[in-house]
């Protein structure tokens, strides 16, 4: 069957007030296993020595190769519409503790 053949399937999609706010990030950090994909969404504000996870999402590792090629294609059409996007050649040495952290 070619892939024009198959059949497209609609998704009724339900965003919640709350979630629709949207959660700031500024910073990712990603892990993975063998069967999935760690992304943790981190807000670090200047000064300010601690910082909380907003959100994790979890993916399956092909999951995750298709959220990569769409948010690669996603940049691509923004720098088509707005210029390329201003890359900084310093980036900030993070350190990161995840705590708290004890002795038994």
């Amino acid at each position: 069957m070619k892939k024009s053949d198959s059949k497209k399937t609609n998704i009724n999609l339900e965003l919640d007030e709350n979630l629709a706010q949207g959660t700031y990030s500024n910073l990712a950090l990603i892990n993975h296993s063998v069967s999935e994909f760690v992304i943790d969404f981190v807000n670090i504000m200047p000064g300010v020595p601690k910082a909380k996870v907003k959100s994790r999402i979890i993916l399956t590792p092909q999951h995750a190769k298709r959220f990569s090629q769409a948010l690669n294609e996603n940049i691509s059409r923004f720098e088509k519409s707005n210029g390329q996007i201003k890359e900084y050649d310093k980036h900030p040495a993070i350190n990161l503790n995840f705590g708290p952290t004890g002795e038994a």
